[in-house]
């Protein structure tokens, strides 16, 4: 089993960029089936990954950011679109009696088993490479379970009961987290968007503390626990790291470089292009130099590994994908040459 701290050591010692962009979508396109078929079925989840494998030289494997699947085990009604991801239907839950009520879903509920179907066969079917699974936060989860606008007043109001609810939402995820370890994923991207909306205060009482319970639980030289928050705008970046993850994932919100400069820098830093903004919207021209300004920007630090800022939607053209990997490509090619020319220049 692939020492994962280890791994990543050797991406910061190495001078050549890698890339790990969160994208399922596009496989699921290229196998000619739908957003609700991989969501649903496990096998054709793996099959979309295993294309793009094939396809694209991602340094590790993602899989879909589906922040509906956990709410879905809880019971939450769950709207499933042909090309779109699913939409949760009202809210589980509305006051501290629920909350209570509420009970722990076991690995059977919901789809649940699907996409540990589709992290085992993604694990047997990977060849050096990690495989990254992927969770929703316990704060996004409480969110879903008891409506965003909701958790925002109940936090102030009610925190009693909004720690109650997290409490739950942390068993679940953690149970899930280790069954993900025990099928051989290298690790997890805990997806804490909805965090972002909280104060620095807020977000490392409401989040971060139970976010750490999950990394001091699972997190070691097998399993590396790299923590997303697309809506932290540089405000809670400090709550962030008080997590203890391995590694962090930024959304096009913050500036990249002065967020490298503020990170510790044996932690891999990953982000930030605009999954829509720029994979989806621009040209394949604009979205090469895009991302080759974004790597010169960020060259002096190693820990950095180029991301999207979050989930590629779909319909994003493949080109566009093609640019993102010839800019890297371009920007290793110079480093390497630059490099050779300074060992020439030493002897």
């Amino acid at each position: 089993m692939t020492n994962i701290n280890e791994w990543a050591r050797q991406q910061i010692r190495n001078k050549k960029r890698i890339a790990i962009p969160i994208m399922t979508h596009p496989g699921i396109e290229m196998i000619g089936k739908k957003v609700k078929d991989a969501v649903q079925n496990g096998e054709i989840h793996a099959q979309a990954i295993k294309k793009l494998n094939e396809v694209f030289p991602v340094a590790a494997t993602t899989v879909i950011m589906d922040l509906t699947l956990e709410a879905e085990a809880f019971g939450c009604q769950i709207e499933f679109q042909d090309d779109d991801m699913p939409h949760i239907l009202g809210r589980l839950v509305s006051n501290a009696e629920d909350i209570e009520n509420l009970k722990v879903p076991d690995l059977t509920a919901g789809r649940i088993s699907q996409y540990l179907i589709a992290n085992r066969l993604t694990v047997e079917g990977t060849q050096n490479k990690p495989v990254f699974a992927g969770v929703i936060g316990p704060f996004s989860l409480a969110g879903r379970l008891f409506d965003m606008s909701e958790i925002m007043v109940a936090c102030y109001l009610e925190p009693e009961a909004i720690n109650c609810l997290l409490e739950k939402c942390t068993a679940f995820i953690l149970k899930y987290c280790k069954e993900l370890k025990n099928i051989g994923c290298s690790g997890v991207v805990i997806a804490e968007p909805a965090a972002g909306l909280l104060s620095n205060e807020d977000c490392q009482c409401f989040s971060s503390e139970f976010v750490k319970r999950i990394v001091d639980a699972v997190q070691d030289d097998t399993f590396l626990v790299i923590l997303h928050n697309c809506g932290n705008q540089g405000h809670c970046t400090d709550a962030m790291l008080n997590s203890g993850a391995n590694a962090y994932h930024f959304g096009n919100a913050i500036d990249m470089v002065e967020t490298l400069k503020y990170c510790p820098k044996d932690k891999l830093i990953m982000g930030n292009v605009d999954p829509v903004g720029v994979m989806k919207m621009m040209s394949p021209e604009n979205v090469k130099a895009y991302i080759s300004n974004l790597l010169s920007e960020t060259s002096v630090f190693p820990n950095f590994v180029l991301s999207t800022g979050c989930d590629l939607p779909p319909h994003v053209p493949n080109e566009n994908i093609s640019a993102f990997f010839e800019a890297l490509d371009e920007f290793n090619l110079i480093t390497q040459g630059k490099q050779i020319v300074t060992s020439l220049e030493m002897a």
